[in-house]
Formats: C-alpha cells, structure tokens, sequence
C-alpha cells in the first residue's frame, strides 16, 4: 500500500524547482547543475514534516583505498604523499507512518576523499556517499528534489524567487499597446478639399469630447484596488529555515503544544501530516513569534 499525500503536498511535489536553491560547479569541461545537501533535507522537512521521513543506509562499501602524491592546492608544487578513498553506498527514503501507509525510494551514490590523513579521506567519501545517495533516492519525488535537473532544458526550472527569473522560453513576449494615430489636418494656406477618410477623422474628433479620445489612444487606467494585507506576504526561504530550526530545537511538550496551536489558529486540517509547509507568510512568522515569546 503507498503512502497518501495531502493535495497541499501533491502540490509542492509537483511544483517546479526554484532557480535560486540550484547551485553550480566545474566537473571536466562543462558546468552541473547540482542541489546542495541540506538544502534537500530542508524540503523533506518542509514537504514530508520534520517526523515524516526518513533515511537509512542498504549498503556502505569502501571500494577503494590507495596511495597517492597530492600537491598542494593551486599548484603542481610540494608533492606530499596522501590517500585516496572511495565508497559507494545505496541510501533508503521512507515517507509515511506506520508499516501499512509507507512509501520507501532507494538510491545510489559514490563519494570519493583525498587527504594526506588517511581518516580525513574516509570521513570525506563516506560523507559524499552519504549525500549523494540520499539525493539520488529522494530526487524520485519530484522537482523540488531535484529531478527538474536531470532535463537539459530545465524547463521545470522557475527564475529566482521574487519574480526576478527570465521569462519562460514557451511563453511569448507581451506586444506593446497599439496607439491610433490621428490623421492632422491640413493648414488653410494649402486650400486642399479634405479626402473622404479625412472628413470622416476630423468629423469624429469633433464629436467626441477628448476625455474619450484619450481613452483610445492610451491603454485604460486600472481601477484602483484595496491595498493587500501585510499578513499574507511570502516569507523568503531564510526565514523559512531559521523558524524551522527554532521548532525543532523546543522541548517535546512545547512543541506538541505548538503543533496544536497552530493547526487551531491557522485552520490546518487534521489530515495534514505536517505543519512545515504551512510557515510561508508573514502572519505565520508574527504568531510564532508571540507564541516563543510566551513559552520563554
């Protein structure tokens, strides 16, 4: 049996990455796209819940273990004899509680450490193993994890939040605004008899008053509209992740408590699994605070 999400988290699965969380590095002579490890475990917790998910390894193999010169960083200079170490590992993703609602997504990785102490290469493969086999099983849920990269188009890929992203290769650019130009009429001296379009212009310019005129040759004004409210302003991803990390960190008896608050205040259906992806606007971030401030 597969685990059931919530239509809030069918939506951010299904939702594109957002540019700015995608980072880029030199591997040979081309550039990856590439997401960075807690910024993945970031959006398990904010689309699975902080106790919604979790990781755990299949198998763990240090395939490599070798002797090796290392220059010094930059240069081809002080040659110093070092270590290199390679590990696979395959990583295992369950979202969902219990045995009977779970849904499991296994992935595989390699990471590879090179030091002149034979430990610090191992700490750094078995670390880059970890990660990368983490990303690999969790990319299987959707953008947000990554999979919008594996296209080399990235047509799942939004500009940078805010609105700031270039305009999406599909959609087309917005034409200017057409502007109606009025034939002038010609002066006395040239003693012209006016053509019959010209009659016709002139005769409609005099009969129109010119607040109409100017009404067809500039686009409409909008009508004004209330202001909106502050409260519902999109929080950034930094304050995000800093009220996340200031909830795991309360107690067990306050955070259940806070739990229950919120869902009460914020009208958060009991089949929601989590609370996580719910923080996202700027009356969310003024009530947690009140709600710290009281539990000090």
């Amino acid at each position: 049996m597969t685990c059931t999400f919530s239509a809030e988290q069918i939506t951010a699965l299904s939702a594109p990455l957002d540019r700015a969380k995608v980072r880029q590095r030199e591997q040979g002579r081309s550039s990856v796209s590439y997401l960075e490890g807690w910024q993945v475990i970031a959006e398990a917790n904010r689309i699975f819940g902080f106790d919604g998910w979790q990781r755990q390894f299949v198998t763990l193999r240090c395939v490599n273990q070798s002797e090796r010169t290392i220059a010094a960083r930059g240069t081809s200079r002080d040659q110093r004899p070092g270590w290199c170490v390679t590990y696979t590992a395959r990583m295992r993703i369950t979202v969902g509680e219990g045995t009977g609602a779970q849904l499991i997504r296994e992935g595989c990785g390699a990471g590879h450490g090179i030091d002149t102490d034979l430990g610090q290469a191992h700490e750094s493969a078995l670390k880059e193993a970890e990660t990368d086999a983490m990303k690999r099983a969790l990319m299987t849920f959707g953008n947000p994890f990554g999979l919008a990269l594996y296209d080399k188009q990235q047509r799942e890929v939004t500009g940078a939040a805010g609105g700031g992203g270039a305009r999406p290769a599909n959609q087309p650019a917005a034409r200017p605004t057409a502007l109606r130009v009025v034939p002038t009429t010609l002066a006395p001296a040239q003693h012209r008899a006016p053509s019959t379009q010209e009659a016709q212009s002139e005769a409609t310019s005099k009969t129109e008053p010119p607040e109409a005129a100017t009404a067809q040759a500039a686009p409409a004004i909008a009508t004004a509209r209330p202001q909106p409210d502050p409260g519902l302003t999109p929080l950034d991803p930094a304050t995000i992740r800093q009220l996340h990390a200031t909830i795991r960190a309360l107690p067990a008896p306050v955070l259940e408590g806070f739990s229950k608050a919120f869902r009460k205040r914020f009208q958060v259906p009991a089949e929601a699994h989590s609370i996580a992806d719910r923080i996202c606007q700027r009356r969310h971030h003024d009530w947690i605070e009140t709600f710290l401030v009281s539990h000090r």
